[in-house]
């Protein structure tokens, strides 16, 4: 398998075994994506989430995969796209900590940041009601409690890619709806 080149490890396999396809081009590539993302991000935590997500989505488009270029390439523009549209799109979204009833901890002196941060406390809190709540509940684990991945895991009995996956998904929905019902 080691001497194979993506390109033939993606024609033998992805068809017959996708699962060692993507083994394979994940064991050969994982560090590199993860560089790639920590260079960009300067965070270790959202790199490996970044990393993660860029798999699953190589992976969910590698039927798309042309071979225009080299495997390589793509995964790398690919990577450095997704990293760029988050930091983009982190940097449009104000997040905001949802510690309810500690709005105290914020200091806004102008009534009018005070009353638009309520606002947007109100309407997370009504976006977060309408979802699932196995969905809710890992959010608020994560992004209330400060629990790590590996504790999520633990508590949900699953590997710490699949808590990964739910939360992606979770926020997804959450923003989705966010957006539908708020975005102006």
């Amino acid at each position: 398998m080691k001497s194979l080149r993506d390109e033939e490890v993606i024609e033998t396999y992805y068809p017959s075994d996708p699962n060692v396809c993507f083994e394979t081009l994940y064991t050969r590539y994982v560090n590199k994506v993860y560089r790639r993302c920590l260079s960009l991000t300067q965070d270790s935590a959202k790199a490996e989430d970044f990393t993660h997500d860029i798999f699953l989505k190589v992976f969910a488009k590698l039927d798309r995969f042309q071979q225009r270029s080299s495997f390589s390439t793509w995964l790398y523009s690919v990577s450095h796209n997704y990293c760029m549209d988050q930091i983009r799109l982190s940097k449009r979204l104000d997040t905001v900590a949802m510690e309810s009833g500690q709005n105290e901890e914020y200091d806004l002196t102008d009534t009018e940041e005070a009353q638009e941060f309520d606002d947007r406390h109100q309407q997370l809190k009504r976006v977060m009601d309408v979802m699932a709540p196995e969905e809710k509940t890992m959010l608020q684990l994560k992004y209330e409690e400060g629990l790590s991945i590996d504790a999520i895991a633990e508590r949900y009995q699953a590997t710490p890619s699949a808590v990964k996956m739910r939360l992606k998904r979770s926020r997804d929905k959450a923003h989705r709806l966010y957006q539908q019902q708020y975005a102006e």
